[in-house]
């Protein structure tokens, strides 16, 4: 256990423009981390202060309702609107068994892409659900769609890297993505002084569903990741970066060269106090209708295929209905064998 410091790319001569070499460089630094660690911090990515600030500003509005105002915004069936505390248990999602006394005490509030959003296409719910918008908040919208937007352009530099450095030809990526699921959680780990936590998490450990995670988080202990060894780690993001973790899709089209790491938030503490943090999750999952197999320049005879063909919208099902509905996913036979090592 320890202090990790995942690996900083710069992205500014993607985002703003750079010589070949500077290119090459986000590339093999890219390559690196995701092998490595399966996280970077990222640095030259353009979202300015103002936006981010108006983001947090709007995640702070809505959590300090009331439970009964904030519970008017729970949806059913669809990955939108409002979660309460102890309402998921993400370990779940990761085939590992769960008391149902240990449930994650966070909570969160979900907007994403809705079915009007690719050009008036028809596409499926609950993929792409309707939003649910505080009508009590008039600025609330402005602020989340302003930071979606702007996490969409980062998710899109970094798949086109990907492009890249997988060996793939230009806009690979994008032909995954052009009617991508993608979701913003704004997540509020907060508890009322004197509560109790029992055996519940902050945030169980899982691998995130997709294809990359872009995530901005308060600087305050919490996020742990799991090395290849076996042993957890704090993550802290550095001022002005936003933490990048690779999704599970990624990581089967590389045949896990690329690692989605296990990750967990632990109840944040500073100086033995519980403080609250923050932390808004760009989601970018792609194609509900894409299938996802391991590319052939990852799997040899010293490297078997360690995964079959998956439809984007059925592992988004099987991942879901592990958090939120209380069933073990059995299709996590890799993710379950990392975390139950690390359990001992």
């Amino acid at each position: 256990m320890g202090l990790l410091s995942v690996p900083v790319v710069d992205l500014s001569p993607w985002v703003a423009g750079g010589s070949d070499r500077e290119r090459s460089r986000v590339v093999a630094d890219t390559d690196k981390a995701l092998r490595e660690v399966g996280f970077l911090a990222i640095v030259g990515h353009g979202i300015t202060d103002d936006v981010v600030a108006a983001m947090v500003e709007a995640a702070d509005s809505f959590f300090s309702l009331s439970p009964e105002a904030k519970s008017s915004y729970r949806v059913q069936g669809a990955n939108r609107g409002y979660t309460p505390p102890r309402a998921e248990s993400l370990i779940l999602s990761a085939g590992i068994e769960a008391d149902p006394s240990s449930r994650d005490f966070f909570e969160a509030f979900n907007v994403g892409v809705d079915g009007t959003s690719y050009g008036g296409s028809e596409l499926p719910e609950p993929e792409y659900a309707p939003n649910v918008w505080p009508e009590e908040l008039p600025q609330f919208r402005g602020g989340l769609q302003a930071y979606f937007d702007e996490a969409g352009r980062v998710a899109s530099v970094l798949t086109s890297v990907f492009d890249v450095a997988l060996g793939q030809p230009e806009g690979f990526f994008a032909g995954l993505t052009d009617h991508s699921i993608d979701v913003l959680r704004l997540n509020n780990y907060a508890l009322a002084e004197g509560t109790s936590l029992g055996a519940a998490s902050a945030m169980g450990a899982h691998t995130d569903f997709g294809i990359a995670t872009v995530l901005w988080a308060d600087p305050v202990p919490g996020l742990q990741i799991l090395d290849a060894g076996g042993v957890w780690h704090d993550v802290l993001p550095a001022p002005g970066a936003l933490l990048v973790n690779l999704g599970d899709l990624t990581a089967r089209m590389t045949n896990d060269v690329w690692m989605a790491t296990m990750h967990r938030v632990v109840p944040p503490q500073v100086d033995g106090r519980t403080v609250r943090r923050r932390s808004a999750a760009y989601f970018h999952d792609g194609n509900f209708d894409a299938v996802v197999a391991p590319l052939p320049q990852f799997v040899d005879a010293a490297r078997p295929a360690g995964y079959e063909p998956v439809r984007v919208a059925d592992h988004l099902k099987a991942k879901l209905a592990g958090s939120r509905e209380g069933f073990v996913n059995t299709s996590a036979v890799r993710e379950s064998a990392r975390l139950q090592a690390s359990l001992g």
